[in-house]
């Protein structure tokens, strides 16, 4: 994915989950749109390098985004808003391997779950494997030289899992990805400190089927795009591809 012009900077404070103050060059402090709502827990400090992107639409109320920030590896994309659409270029490419073989690529696909409730999920693929519905997270947070997810308690999460648990049992290939989106680290696990929860209920779902990926995020001066991919487990600890 080519991203749009950057301007480079470093970040003051990120607050009330959307807002981050940043330093520009010339010493300006701008309010930059912070797309993610996560903790963004050992994705930021005061003072470290970031790039923003900037719009001219005159309807938006903050000018920047904050797009990526450098805890001192390399970039960590945390515009969790560009991820879906990385993934998605790099399944069409045929870059992530466990996801080969799909002709056609539906963004926000609905699905309508046996309750009678109707949620999207990120993707469906559909080709000569059959049907396939895929659910995106990026997982940015650090410790102890694993990235994990997530990085707050997650009842969204749980819903996600509990959607590819009953898309699978109703046939459809279902598949989790979890985007690798900081260098630091080439291995992946759940964050069951922070929601133990999930945890478990992630391996319940495998064993019921449910598939999960690693990809890692490879950032480029101007660009984002996807590494090949790999099949995670528990007991394997598989790590991701480059």
């Amino acid at each position: 994915m080519e991203l749009p012009p950057l301007v480079d900077g470093h970040i003051i404070a990120r607050y009330k989950r959307f807002f981050a103050d940043v330093e520009l060059p010339g010493g300006e402090v701008v309010t930059a749109h912070c797309p993610n709502t996560g903790t963004m827990e050992s994705c930021w400090r005061r003072g470290a390098p970031v790039q923003v992107s900037r719009s001219d639409n005159p309807r938006r109320k903050l000018a920047y985004t904050l797009e990526r920030i450098d805890m001192g590896g390399g970039w960590i994309g945390v515009n969790t808003l560009r991820v879906n659409g990385i993934v998605s270029e790099g399944i069409a490419a045929g870059r992530v391997a466990p996801l080969a073989g799909y002709d056609d690529i539906a963004r926000e696909p609905r699905f309508g779950g046996a309750a009678g409730g109707r949620s999207r999920f990120d993707l469906r693929l559909t080709g000569a494997p059959g049907e396939c519905l895929v659910e995106i997270k990026n997982a940015t947070l650090l410790r102890d030289g694993v990235i994990q997810f997530p990085d707050a308690v997650t009842s969204r999460g749980l819903k996600h899992l509990d959607l590819l648990a009953e898309a699978q049992s109703q046939g459809f290939r279902a598949c989790l990805v979890f985007a690798m989106n900081r260098p630091e680290s080439d291995v992946f696990r759940p964050a069951a400190d922070t929601d133990p929860a999930y945890a478990a209920r992630l391996r319940q779902v495998m064993a019921q089927g449910v598939e999960v990926i690693t990809v890692r995020m490879r950032h480029g001066d101007r660009s984002i795009d996807a590494g090949e991919g790999s099949h995670w487990t528990p007991a394997s600890g598989d790590s991701a591809s480059s």
